[in-house]
């Protein structure tokens, strides 16, 4: 029987966005991908740091412990494939069990997304990420100056999301923008019992309750809705998640106040929003990501 990955979870990660490899990547960008090639070589035994994604990682991967493969994490990684033995003998020494891995050497690779059947594809890259999400496939660039993950969660992957442009279509966000917040509400209030449209990482909530309903007596998933709605616009969000036939942990309408506090106290391994200065303020509480999707995200001129 052929082997497959269709009925796990399955992200796929930059090396970057895993390990701490930014001493490295200056060498890289520097103009000398040969001896950045060869100063990963030299350093093949000595172990990369965790980076943002890391708890992410590790925690999802403890749903396989009692030895039922529910996730897979793979590399997919613009890096050679000499520095991908560095990266498979760092994960090897986290004890992170990683058994697959995509090299290409500085080309675009978010192409393999689809061959692995991707719920997730987290970069370090703007222009991979932003290249994964208009084929489809739920993205995020990391902030590698995000602050890491507590530990105060060992057994439950904890994952945030801001809700329009990310979980939900932008459709209510251009509302806002082009006729501001009166008209945002009218808006929302007067669909309140139609669903909206699905965001880009809808699949990926999706995936995870299934995780969760899967099972595992060891580790849990608690997920949270992060957004700038208020009341009245908070009912149209609760009804497309119960549409959807898909529940959240947690949701926070906190209409306008700044996010960090509010995840500081959610402590997520990951939180996920579209827009710049959301993510730029969570990423001093929390490992963040920016979803480069929608109205606040235009496309960037060639």
């Amino acid at each position: 029987m052929a082997v497959t990955l269709g009925d796990k979870l399955v992200v796929a990660i930059s090396s970057r966005a895993l390990f701490n490899l930014e001493e490295e990547n200056r060498l890289f960008e520097s103009g000398d991908p040969e001896a950045y090639m060869r100063l990963q070589f030299e350093r093949l035994d000595v172990p990369a740091q965790p980076g943002i994604a890391y708890s992410l990682v590790q925690k999802l991967l403890r749903f396989n412990d009692d030895g039922v493969q529910r996730v897979e994490v793979v590399i997919l990684s613009r890096n050679d494939p000499v520095s991908g033995m560095r990266i498979f003998r760092s994960s090897t020494t986290a004890g992170i069990k990683l058994q697959r891995g995509v090299f290409t050497q500085g080309r675009p690779p978010y192409g393999y997304l689809r061959a692995l059947g991707a719920h997730l594809f987290l970069s370090v890259n703007a222009g991979d990420v932003r290249e994964a999400l208009g084929a489809g496939f739920p993205a995020a660039r990391v902030l590698v100056e995000s602050v890491k993950a507590s530990d105060a969660f060992p057994n439950e992957v904890r994952i945030a999301f801001d809700g329009d442009a990310v979980l939900f279509s932008d459709e209510a966000e251009r509302v806002f923008q082009s006729e501001g917040l009166d008209a945002f509400q009218l808006h929302e209030s007067s669909k309140a019992e139609l669903p909206l449209p699905e965001g880009p990482f809808k699949p990926l909530l999706a995936a995870l309750h299934r995780l969760q309903m899967a099972g595992n007596a060891q580790m849990h998933i608690r997920t949270a809705l992060v957004t700038a709605r208020s009341a009245p616009a908070h009912e149209r969000a609760i009804r497309t998640l119960m549409k959807w036939n898909i529940r959240v942990d947690e949701a926070m309408f906190l209409g306008g106040l700044p996010k960090g506090e509010f995840l500081r106290e959610f402590e997520p391994d990951f939180f996920f929003d579209d827009q710049t200065g959301h993510v730029d303020a969570a990423a001093r509480h929390v490992p963040s990501g920016h979803v480069s999707s929608g109205i606040s995200n235009p496309p960037t001129q060639p």
